[in-house]
């Protein structure tokens, strides 16, 4: 039984983790930077310790940290190194229980070119592209010739929405080619890159699994991020509205067979285009999401302590009859940024969200809160229940409308008018609604 957990990340997951550890009555260290040290979760935790100035990518740092504070698990949260096949493989090495899946898997999965030959053999087919990582300049062009612009150029091992470029002609291909090896160095400590067909009208699908390391799993529906500012999700939703829930279900049985037969371990999420009526695997992601909420709020569930448990027992906490959801949830990421989507640092000097009936607020910000710019701008996250889709979007426009924070600008207008907008209400969006109405 896990007793002591190292959390290797800041913000808000950090502040969700320690929270879940203490209803389970494990103790926790809390990492910290030092321009990073005045976050929530480090006064709640039973341990603090600084790893650097402000950098949370120092694995041995960390792992010696996790060391010396006696702890026997390290939960890597999302971001940062929840998916660095090295930081488990060292994590393991030393003794700690990775909360998370297995080295192996994290870079077999993590290969983003690679996976997606790999999905296609459980009928998870992705995009016309390549198969593997582009070998040459040459090879790329071609295949954008062959396969038809638009195209994307993407890391090989990049994530979160980072290192991805569109192309919509041959020309200035040369020039945003090597912009793209040289960004993918520098992100991502690798340049690979791979090429898919881009889709214009299409749609982000999600889903959801859970894994015991033995080939037993579990899915947790569909979620539709389809809502995205530069490739990065802003609004949230479970389930995917307006797709026929029995395609939606052969789709999880598909994501669960493949991850079964590759005998996954722990929370994963399999991300597809959908347009057409047609899914297309774009890649997986081997951790919990940031929009995890969502699903935990549908099914009743907790992500996180399912994370843990699995760590402590190798073994589900839950079986697939169990699973049940109910009603819709919607999520809005509360970022410190302007109106162009331009981060925001800086004091906060008031710190008042929402509550009421179905309404949930992760957040490490309070009152006189320093957002430093090192980090990524996210301030909060507003989730949101309802018994049915119309019930979730009227809740969540009342409270964005209650939420405030002042002393920085913030996202909070433009997630109103965009859950204010006909084409979310009616459910009439794809991942260009932004750049349709910007």
């Amino acid at each position: 039984m896990l007793n002591k957990v190292f959390i290797a990340n800041r913000g808000e997951i950090a502040l969700r983790i320690l929270q879940t550890c203490h209803e389970m009555g494990k103790k926790c260290v809390a990492a910290y930077a030092k321009v990073d040290s005045k976050q929530r979760h480090i006064s709640l935790a039973d341990d603090k310790i600084c790893i650097s100035h402000h950098d949370y990518l120092q694995i041995d740092n960390m792992i010696s940290a996790a060391k010396i504070t006696g702890c026997d698990a390290i939960h890597p949260g999302y971001g940062l190194l929840s998916e660095n096949a090295e930081f488990a493989q060292k994590a393991e090495s030393n003794g700690l229980v990775f909360i998370g899946p297995k080295p192996d898997h994290i870079k077999k999965l993590g290969d983003k070119a690679s996976v997606r030959q790999l999905m296609s053999s459980y009928g998870l087919s992705p995009l016309p592209g390549s198969v593997g990582s582009l070998g040459s300049l040459v090879e790329a062009k071609s295949l954008a010739k062959e396969i038809g612009y638009p195209v994307l150029l993407k890391a090989a091992y990049g994530g979160g929405g980072r290192g991805i470029r569109m192309l919509k002609s041959e020309e200035s291909f040369d020039e945003t080619y090597f912009e793209a090896v040289s960004e993918a160095q520098v992100n991502f400590g690798r340049g690979e890159l791979y090429l898919e067909k881009y889709l214009s009208q299409a749609r982000h699908i999600e889903i959801q699994v859970l894994g015991d390391g033995r080939g037993n799993v579990i899915h947790l529906g569909s979620r539709d991020c389809s809502i995205q500012r530069r490739h990065q999700k802003i609004i949230e939703e479970a389930p995917a509205p307006k797709i026929d829930a029995i395609k939606l279900e052969n789709l999880a049985q598909n994501a669960v067979r493949a991850m079964s037969d590759l005998q996954y371990q722990s929370a994963a999420t399999l991300e597809f285009l959908y347009q057409d009526d047609v899914f297309y695997f774009l890649e997986i992601n081997t951790r919990i999401q940031v929009e995890h909420p969502i699903t935990e709020m549908i099914y009743g569930v907790d992500l996180v302590k399912a994370q843990l448990s699995i760590a402590d027992t190798q073994k589900l906490p839950y079986e697939q009859s169990d699973l049940r959801p109910r009603g819709c949830a919607i999520e809005c990421r509360v970022n410190a940024e302007d109106a162009n989507f331009l981060p925001c640092p800086g004091l906060v000097t008031r710190f008042d969200p929402p509550g009421g009936n179905g309404v949930r607020v992760d957040s490490h910000v309070y009152t006189g809160y320093e957002v430093p710019h090192y980090y990524d701008s996210l301030l909060a996250k507003l989730i949101v229940h309802g018994v049915d889709r119309p019930d979730a979007i009227v809740k969540m426009q009342r409270a964005l409308a209650e939420f405030q924070i002042d002393g920085i600008e913030t996202g909070i207008d433009k997630l109103s008018d965009i859950c204010r907008s006909s084409d979310f209400v009616l459910g009439n969006y794809n991942t260009q609604l932004l750049s349709e109405t910007t």
